[in-house]
């Protein structure tokens, strides 16, 4: 009874943790390009989320469709807000810390957009994959666990064959690297930003459209989701593409084992608790680098 009440815990814990880790992952991505914190990841995802949410139950777009349409315009929007919003601000010479305020006041913008649009009631989403859950020896994998494990583990092989044999992959390695080299070789460091907001838009919406059958659809309901996927970005390493998911498993495992083996008190604060500990005895997180810089 133990070893499958053990089994189930951390079946659960992994195939949350790979939300959490797609979260992070799309963090992670625009932090390594820009050395921005995107504070409005979470809210970007909550409108990507409503949008496949208005396309498959208001319009009757099929979910598929509704959904695969929902994330093009997760890249637009991480386009837009690059072009629209950091860009001039970059050029105008902003500091690092006005960057990241104009992504709070982002978020802000966006949660009131979504409360005009939608309002604020709670709305159900429709579970992506449905059915009995699978029995696999003393294991039970419902299938929108196993939904998430597979997207989760495609999107991570798609994004590793993308940085490694792409050219644009190599590029974005380049400039995520060293911005001025890769600019003194020909590479357009300004598109590489834009890219990089594209794709961590996109992931994020992935994310919430994981996360949304679950939680279910209201205008601040991601922000909790966002704070995970930053508590797995900064166990996983900032500056670490491969950290991102294995902080992210790894606070979904332990919040699992928490919650069934603690309290509910303990499971809901343990993100916050991971993030200081780790900045405490770890800043540079599980799989991150230490960087000196000299002032």
């Amino acid at each position: 009874m133990v070893g499958r009440l053990l089994a189930d815990v951390l079946v659960g814990g992994i195939a949350v943790g790979a939300v959490y880790g797609l979260m992070a992952l799309g963090l992670v991505l625009v932090y390594k390009t820009t050395e921005i914190v995107n504070f409005g990841h979470g809210d970007m995802a909550t409108l990507c989320t409503f949008v496949a949410y208005a396309l498959a139950v208001q319009w009757g777009v099929p979910l598929p469709g509704a959904v695969l349409l929902s994330l093009v315009c997760a890249a637009a929007l991480g386009l837009v807000v690059e072009w629209g919003l950091l860009r001039p601000a970059r050029v105008r010479h902003a500091t690092v810390l006005g960057l990241v305020v104009a992504t709070l006041g982002l978020a802000l913008i966006l949660n009131g957009f979504v409360g005009m649009a939608w309002g604020h009631d709670v709305k159900t989403f429709p579970f992506l994959w449905s059915g009995p859950p699978l029995q696999l020896g003393p294991a039970s994998f419902p299938l929108d666990q196993i939904l998430n494990l597979a997207v989760a583990v495609s999107l991570a092989a798609v994004l590793y064959g993308f940085f490694r044999y792409s050219r644009v992959g190599v590029a974005m390695r380049a400039t995520i690297s060293n911005q001025t080299a890769a600019h003194l070789v020909g590479i357009p460091v300004d598109r590489m930003f834009a890219l990089s907001w594209a794709i961590g838009s996109a992931l994020g919406a992935v994310a919430g459209i994981l996360a949304a059958p679950v939680l279910y659809l209201e205008p601040n309901r991601m922000v909790d989701l966002l704070l995970k996927g930053f508590a797995a970005a900064v166990l996983g390493g900032m500056d670490s593409l491969p950290g991102a998911p294995v902080g992210g498993v790894a606070l979904g495992v332990l919040e699992n084992l928490a919650g069934t083996f603690g309290s509910l008190e303990l499971k809901a604060s343990l993100a916050f608790l991971l993030i200081v500990v780790a900045l405490a005895l770890r800043p540079q997180g599980l799989l991150g680098s230490y960087r000196q810089r000299r002032v």
